[in-house]
């Protein structure tokens, strides 16, 4: 039984020192760096994005070989490395930009990020990671919030230690037999009365009682982190329509379709007219572009059905970003001239928003309007004009 004490304290200990090491400046550090520059080509998971998945890079390889590849890739490729390779050839030959100025300590933040990101609860049938400023409902935190997080999962560690080994000690004192008495009573006579002093020992009752209520009250947190979340959303339309084959491979501007998209609050979706187009001469035989002539043989709508949708106490203009900041489609739907079937990619929440607020820079470029502002932000501050200094943070700017 004190074997079993010691293996119980060391497990615990091990939680306890496997948390105590995810430094939330770090995973916060590690965060703003891979949405800056890695998120364009790679997941956190392990799912493929132009490049490979990094789930697990940091078990995969070293750390020392990670430093050398993220300065100078071309460097490791060309040393002959076998791994780097095979990895250059799968993936198209495509070369990674190479991150000399990032020291090891933040390639090392990187890597907690994407720790961290794989041991927060997943969110339900979720997609690849977004082309940039987006990422799963645990990861939306700043890091004082990653902070009271880390501090509430110590405060459990110990409840959880403290409950293992008043357990422990119960079955070391249930324990204490003989070897000869034991020999004497049958043994499932044995694990009856073990069982029934067991059940009547108030040190193990309490354990078990705040086992059950920690893993009851992380189940319902877990829970609450997910509500009004669709990230993953894909439905199935009533006429199937490929982003990949018109947006990726025929390269048809967004606002071709979707026509408010560069000029007005929303994007609009496409008419049956716009479809004519190219379609009253193209693949008319389709079935799929059958149900579009007897939509309009009909003079009825076709019904699509909504992925991306905000409440209706959150504003939201599409010109505003597209426009006027000049954010690109991707930036919050993802790859979306890589999609078969539209799917929400971004989690959307008030969080993931101001996010983006707090580290986007303001297009000010050849527009009169934020000279003004320039000026006076510049004399004060020597990081760039962001969304957050003109208000982007104010409550009123997202909600009437």
């Amino acid at each position: 039984m004190k074997r079993l004490k010691i293996v119980a304290l060391t497990m615990l200990l091990g939680m306890f020192a496997s948390v105590v090491r995810v430094n939330a400046q770090d995973v916060a550090e590690g965060e703003q760096i891979f949405k800056n520059n890695c998120a364009a080509c790679h997941n956190t998971s392990a799912e493929p994005l132009v490049g490979p998945g990094l789930q697990g890079v940091g078990q995969r390889r070293p750390l020392d070989w990670i430093v050398k590849w993220v300065h100078n890739p071309q460097a490791v490729i060309a040393s002959g490395d076998k791994y780097a390779n095979d990895l250059y050839n799968k993936f198209g030959k495509a070369q990674m930009t190479a991150y000399p100025s990032y020291s090891e300590a933040q390639i090392k933040s990187v890597l907690a990020y994407i720790d961290a990101q794989n041991a927060a609860p997943a969110a339900p049938a979720a997609g690849a990671a977004p082309a940039a400023g987006a990422a799963a409902p645990a990861a939306e935190s700043n890091g004082g919030m990653l902070q009271y997080i880390l501090i509430a999962l110590l405060g459990v560690m110990v409840l959880v230690l403290v409950a293992l080994l008043s357990i422990v000690t119960t079955l070391s004192k249930l324990a204490s037999v003989s070897a000869e008495e034991a020999e004497s009573i049958p043994l499932l006579q044995r694990i009856a009365e073990n069982g029934k002093k067991l059940a009547a020992n108030n040190a193990f009752k309490t354990g078990a009682a705040l086992l059950i209520t920690l893993l009851i009250g992380k189940a319902t947190i877990d829970a609450a982190y997910g509500v009004g979340i669709h990230q993953g959303y894909a439905p199935e339309q009533p006429i199937h329509f490929s982003h990949k084959l018109h947006a990726g491979d025929y390269q048809i501007n967004c606002g071709y379709c979707h026509t408010g998209v560069y000029k007005g609050k929303g994007a609009n979706v496409p008419s049956p007219n716009i479809c004519m187009n190219c379609h009253n001469t193209i693949k008319r035989e389709s079935p799929e572009i059958q149900k579009i002539y007897r939509a309009i043989e009909k003079d009825e709508p076709i019904q699509w059905i909504r992925v991306h949708n905000l409440p209706d106490l959150a504003y939201f203009n599409h010109s505003q970003h597209t426009n006027v900041a000049g954010l690109e489609c991707q930036n919050c739907h993802g790859e979306i001239q890589k999609m078969e079937v539209v799917e929400q990619r971004s989690t959307l929440t008030m969080g993931w928003c101001i996010d983006c607020h707090r580290k986007t820079d303001v297009n000010t470029k050849g527009n009169a309007y934020y000279d003004k502002l320039v000026e006076i932000h510049n004399k004060e501050n020597k990081e760039p004009l962001k969304v957050a200094n003109i208000g982007g943070l104010e409550c009123s700017k997202c909600h009437y």
